[in-house]
């Protein structure tokens, strides 16, 4: 279903049904309209809103949805309006906006606009500063936009399920006046981190840090989409943290400015150089550069956070001669592989051959093709995609990049004693089997 049917089917349908007959106002004005660039959310989608006396209007309906991470493994999930996250709530500093949450879940809940400036009324902390939702009741939240900066919303009241399944999205408030530096695009991430077992189809809310999947904006690589930009152009990138892990951010390539977050966007003189940043849990970030031609990856920098499906204690097998015993395993355990003796970089070519079909519903550890061959990736992890010929506004996938005469790497030898190497000298070899050793005064006097 593409973004017009979705909201033709449902928004359209509860903003009729809610709100006095009036023109839908769009939240990308034509060109030259705009002091902001729409804020593109990769893989989501903006909320639409009604004008009505001079107040945005916005309805948000919290229901259960069925929600596909990559081709090959959908869950059914809680979420906003028919996705996780929700929708992406654009606006400005100054703008007065009155929004309407249905609650279509099977318990109560509220939502809660994480580090916005409002009434104390309005915060959404169940039990607190208002009764909860119930089920099939809509209830009205309505403030004025006194900041900007990236923030997001997301339910307070039975916190640990409720985004555990997927209840979150994306509230962005542009400034009154133009930015110093113009933005030419504007992209929103929202990290988050899943436990949906192999072969289940529902996620589970009791895990507190061993996960299995690692989403930008509930997808994991390669169904992340590319973001693109043209050459020159000032990209910002707003990261929002609603996970259980803190993730260092890392771009491939042209170095980025943090430049805001949460507090909106810093004084220059606040801005600082990295091309890693720790987005906590909780927190946002803005990350600003100026885009330089290739195809940069984007992704977190803990390793597992780039893997699907992954396995927790997991015997090491690094190193270990397996011959003899994978046979013996498969009397157990039909299908069974050893793997793993000489490092996981095989995985994806025997799920690719179809010798590892894995559990159902269940994506692999690595996925992903490159213009050379398997990216052995997942999670985490998106292509940031700049060319010099790409017109303004165009978000079209350009393709992979064509690299200029000598400007790519290449292999120049495959003799594997190429070259005259330094090297550390190797330790000695040890001498017998080595012994664990106590200090004196540590005698073990037990059984």
């Amino acid at each position: 279903m593409n973004r017009r049917d979705f909201f033709r089917n449902t928004s359209a349908a509860t903003l009729a049904a809610a709100l006095p007959a009036a023109a839908l106002a769009q939240t990308d004005a034509p060109d030259g309209e705009r002091v902001h660039p729409e804020v593109r959310t990769p893989n989501g989608w903006t909320l639409p809103y009604r004008m009505v006396d001079g107040v945005k209007v916005f309805h948000l309906v919290a229901e259960e949805i069925e929600h596909e991470f990559a081709p090959g493994c959908r869950a059914k999930c809680w979420g906003y309006n028919g996705s996780t996250p929700g929708p992406t709530i654009e606006v400005s500093e100054g703008d007065r906006v009155r929004i309407l949450v249905s609650n279509r879940l099977p318990e109560h809940t509220t939502i809660h606009w994480h580090g916005i400036d409002l009434p104390s009324g309005m915060d959404g902390v169940g039990g607190l500063t208002q009764p909860q939702i119930a089920p099939g009741e809509t209830w009205q939240y309505e403030f004025t936009l006194r900041q900007h900066g990236t923030h997001m919303y997301h339910p307070h009241a039975d916190e640990m399920v409720q985004l555990a399944v997927g209840m979150m999205g994306l509230f962005i408030i542009h400034p009154r006046e133009a930015e110093p530096d113009r933005i030419d695009r504007d992209y929103a991430i929202l990290l988050h981190n899943w436990a949906l077992h192999p072969g289940t189809w529902r996620p589970d809310p009791s895990v507190m840090t061993e996960f299995d999947l690692w989403t930008f904006n509930s997808k994991v690589f390669p169904a992340i989409e590319p973001l693109v930009a043209r050459t020159g152009e000032r990209v910002r990138i707003r990261v929002g943290n609603l996970s259980m892990h803190e993730h260092p951010i890392h771009l491939h390539g042209p170095r980025f400015q943090v430049t805001g977050g949460d507090g909106g966007r810093w004084p220059r003189a606040l801005w600082r150089t990295e091309v890693t940043e720790i987005v906590g849990v909780g927190q946002t970030r803005d990350l600003e550069f100026i885009a330089q031609a290739g195809d940069w990856a984007f992704h977190c920098h803990k390793s597992h956070h780039t893997m699907n499906a992954m396995g927790h204690e997991v015997p090491n097998t690094l190193g270990v001669d397996q011959r003899g015993i994978e046979k013996e395993i498969r009397r157990l355990l039909p299908g069974y592989m050893a793997m793993g003796e000489a490092g996981m970089a095989e995985h994806q070519e025997h799920v690719d051959m179809g010798h590892m079909p894995g559990p159902e519903n269940t994506l692999p550890m690595m996925m992903g093709k490159g213009p050379f061959g398997n990216l052995e990736m997942g999670g985490m992890f998106s292509v940031i995609k700049v060319r010099d010929d790409l017109a303004p506004g165009d978000y079209r996938d350009p393709g992979w990049y064509r690299h200029p005469s000598g400007t790519l790497a290449k292999c120049i030898s495959r003799d594997r004693d190429f070259g005259e190497p330094v090297r550390r000298n190797p330790l000695p070899p040890a001498r017998g089997p080595v012994r664990q050793t106590r200090p004196a005064g540590h005698e073990h006097h037990g059984h």
